[in-house]
């Protein structure tokens, strides 16, 4: 396992301890939470009152499967890129990130289609694989028409990547689609709901995550569900088989619970047949390329400059 930006780590841990501080003295989750207080905590997510910022280039569409997204299409098309949001399954929404998506969509010539999948826990699992899925297979069917090309890509962060491979092992076992997205690109996502060893030691660092905020979306996600069920192939991908799948890029932090998901998971892709390149960021926590680091200006880059040449 190679450790990547070195040269940044002391940056990177000095953010953690400042987020730490701060988040330290928030009142912790507990429970199933009511209207009011998932409102809250959705409101406060990651800018506090301050709402994302919504930018005139994005649309908001309903596809004819009745899945909303939001489309972002620059001058220069050269291919799709689906994006899944993280949250936790709980958090977020297709208008989020709309700067980081339409610089990605200028800059790797792609046109950007981000899902505004259900939310649990009013949705719990399956809903927000279903609409990722539908919206999966509506770009497969009218990518050409839509935006002139078939060169379709997954992914997302955190919950929107791990969305991102259930959704390619859907298609592939429910409708024997493989090979229609040429690459995806995984950003420390969860891909054991049971949990590997570093979510269960990681213990209770008040970072973005950590192993009580983990139990506890698995919880709100997965009702009822017990650990042995969460390893179920359709929840947990880590225990699927990941032949057919295509190229992917993993990227987590050394800082981030989920180090061992992503590490693990990129094994078992290249056993699996497939490239996998794993990037683990030196002293980056959960979530950071959220947040304006220069450790994040450097991922971001690499992502563009991954999902540009990817699947040509």
């Amino acid at each position: 396992m190679m450790i990547t930006d070195e040269d940044l780590r002391t940056e990177t841990l000095a953010f953690n301890e400042r987020f730490e501080t701060t988040a330290a003295s928030r009142p912790q989750r507990a429970g199933t939470p009511d209207a009011t207080l998932l409102a809250g905590l959705r409101r406060n997510r990651l800018g506090g009152d301050t709402p994302p910022v919504r930018l005139p280039q994005g649309q908001d569409r309903i596809l004819d499967c009745e899945v909303k997204v939001r489309v972002f299409r620059p001058d220069h098309i050269d291919g799709v890129y689906l994006h899944i949001h993280g949250g936790g399954w709980m958090f977020g929404s297709a208008d989020g990130q709309d700067e980081r998506l339409w610089r990605l969509a200028e800059r790797a010539r792609l046109a950007v289609v981000s899902v505004e999948y259900r939310l649990a826990p009013e949705h719990p699992f399956p809903a927000g694989p279903d609409d990722c899925e539908a919206a999966a297979r509506w770009l497969v069917e009218h990518a050409a028409a839509e935006f002139g090309t078939e060169r379709l890509l997954i992914g997302g962060e955190s919950a929107g990547a791990h969305l991102s491979v259930v959704t390619l092992l859907r298609l592939r076992d429910r409708h024997g689609i493989t090979g229609a997205f040429r690459a995806a690109h995984l950003l420390f996502g969860p891909y054991d709901l049971s949990m590997t060893p570093s979510q269960r030691s990681f213990g209770s660092r008040a970072l973005l995550s950590n192993t009580d905020t983990l139990r506890w979306t698995y919880e709100q996600c997965t009702p009822g569900m017990a650990a042995e069920q969460r390893r179920d192939p359709e929840v947990s991908p880590m225990y699927a088989d990941l032949t057919g799948l295509p190229p992917a890029r993993f990227v987590v932090g050394t800082e981030d619970p989920l180090m061992d998901d992503s590490v693990f998971l990129a094994g078992r892709w290249r056993a699996a047949g497939a490239p996998a390149r794993l990037e683990v960021v030196a002293g980056a926590m959960h979530g950071f390329t959220l947040f304006p680091l220069t450790v994040t200006e450097r991922q971001l880059r690499r992502e563009q400059d991954f999902l540009a040449a990817a699947g040509r």
